[in-house]
């Protein structure tokens, strides 16, 4: 349960040595991973709470070299929240992350762009405020399993709703199973998985965190949507692993795998993480302007002109791992292409159609996913868009649509003057190399932080990928 009277550090000591035994100090990596140090309650214990927790930098993925490895854990009283998965009583910090001599952010620490990125919205003018919905989508199943060694590599995922997988398997209740890109909505007793939900749901509120509705999406195999509702850009990361983290726990204690992979089975629908969002203006709404296009004000096109137009680098952090390329095909209600549309949901941003009042108006990027880093994918999203408001750009101009029309049907002329989407992780981290300037305006990111983003992904993700024999490969080409 969020602790609503925690805001500062005093008020986090009082309450830690009063009702808890533990602190347990959560922090992000760069690539979008929670860790997490431990301090037990007592009065030299939480002192540490007051100069900082110190961690070794070195020993997380893209932050410090060995020789610099020394930083500091700092929590932000605010997000303390009461950890359901703890056996003693435990309340739960989400930090920032500092250098140990200085006591500065820490310039790769992604909740610290986050923050940079809403101050520098506050700076732009056009708006003060950014909000984001983000849409949860995962899939729940009944085991997991991987290796991957010289001598051979492979998975297996088991499903328990999946009519396909309950037959291969011989199981009984094949034929009550769900059929391929049959989910969507689905009832008791197909949809098994309404009680968990319903457990995941009410953990994530009692966390503080508001949930919108909750439902079995299109995937037979267990695929489980979770939609938040509207918060601020960094509250709205902090939010995003905090449900992950709980959606895992609860999904372990019911004996269950939670799986965020985009593209976990082939043939099935992918799970993606969209992003709804909307600017205000001393708490008046900037992006609805009756009689435009969708009722879009010029700032809101503009806004999503710089998206689409920024996109193939932008997808290097909204849709950062080798299989969001998997997910990013024909046929699975994913954007293939960028450009934008009313209700459509083929479009890289979609319009929808319910968000018809100044209030509500809002844009929903779909590319994404949730091997993201939350934070840098919304910062950079924001910070897309602004660029598209500083240059005015016109995205019917730029030939980014609208297309109101089922892009699967038409024309390979029309088609081929669309941009589409990379066609695989490398392409998008070339992209990301080559734009990358709207990124670094206002020093939202460094120069630093984006060489250390793409060097990670191309030595641990599409390098390491790419070395690796593939089962399928063998299947392709034994008998040759």
């Amino acid at each position: 349960m969020l602790i609503a009277e925690i805001q500062t550090i005093d008020d986090l000591i009082s309450k830690l040595l009063a009702d808890f035994r533990s602190c347990d100090l959560k922090h992000c990596d760069l690539v979008g991973r929670w860790r997490h140090v431990t301090v037990p309650v007592s009065e030299r214990g939480v002192e540490l709470l007051r100069k900082g927790v110190g961690f070794d930098g070195s020993s997380v993925a893209g932050f410090a070299r060995l020789e610099r490895g020394d930083m500091l854990l700092r929590p932000d009283p605010s997000t303390a929240f009461v950890d359901p998965f703890c056996e003693e009583p435990t309340l739960s910090v989400i930090c920032d992350c500092l250098l140990c001599d200085t006591h500065q952010p820490f310039q790769r620490d992604p909740r610290h762009i986050a923050s940079k990125a809403e101050s520098y919205l506050e700076s732009f003018g056009v708006a003060d405020e950014s909000f984001w919905l983000p849409e949860l989508e995962f899939n729940l199943v009944s085991a997991v399993s991987f290796y991957d060694e010289c001598y051979g590599s492979g998975y297996s995922i088991r499903s328990m709703e999946s009519r396909r997988a309950l037959s291969s398997m011989n199981e009984e209740g094949g034929e009550m199973g769900l059929g391929p890109k049959d989910g969507y909505h689905a009832l008791p007793p197909q949809d098994q998985l309404l009680d968990v939900r319903m457990r995941m749901v009410r953990a994530i509120e009692d966390a503080g965190i508001g949930v919108k509705y909750h439902h079995h999406e299109v995937g037979a195999d267990g695929q489980l949507e979770i939609e938040l509702f509207f918060d601020k850009l960094q509250r709205t990361a902090d939010t995003i692993l905090l449900s992950k983290y709980i959606i895992r726990n609860v999904a372990q204690r019911a004996g269950l795998v939670a799986v965020f992979l985009p593209k976990p089975f082939f043939g099935e629908a992918g799970n993606g993480m969209h992003f709804h969002q909307y600017l205000t203006k001393q708490k008046k709404p900037v992006f609805y302007k009756k009689g435009n296009y969708a009722n879009l004000s010029d700032q809101a096109l503009h806004y999503l002109g710089g998206i689409l137009k920024h996109g193939r680098s932008l997808l290097a952090l909204t849709s950062p791992s080798t299989n969001s390329y998997k997910r990013l095909v024909p046929g699975y209600e994913a954007p293939t292409n960028l450009f934008f549309s009313s209700g459509n949901r083929s479009a890289a941003i979609r319009i929808p159609l319910y968000a018809d009042t100044p209030e509500t108006k809002c844009m929903e990027f779909r590319p994404g996913d949730a091997t993201a880093n939350p934070y840098l994918a919304m910062a950079a999203m924001l910070m897309a868009g602004l660029d598209g408001i500083k240059q005015k750009t016109d995205p019917v101009k730029e030939g980014f649509g609208p297309f109101d029309a089922n892009i699967t049907e038409m024309s390979a002329e029309v088609l081929a003057k669309i941009m589409p989407v990379p066609k695989n992780l490398e392409e998008a981290l070339e992209a990301l190399k080559a734009d990358q300037s709207y990124l670094l305006e206002g020093g939202v990111f460094s120069k630093d932080t984006l060489d250390a983003w793409l060097d990670a992904k191309y030595e641990n993700d599409v390098k390491a990928v790419a070395r690796r024999t593939h089962p399928y490969e063998v299947a392709l080409y034994f008998d040759l």
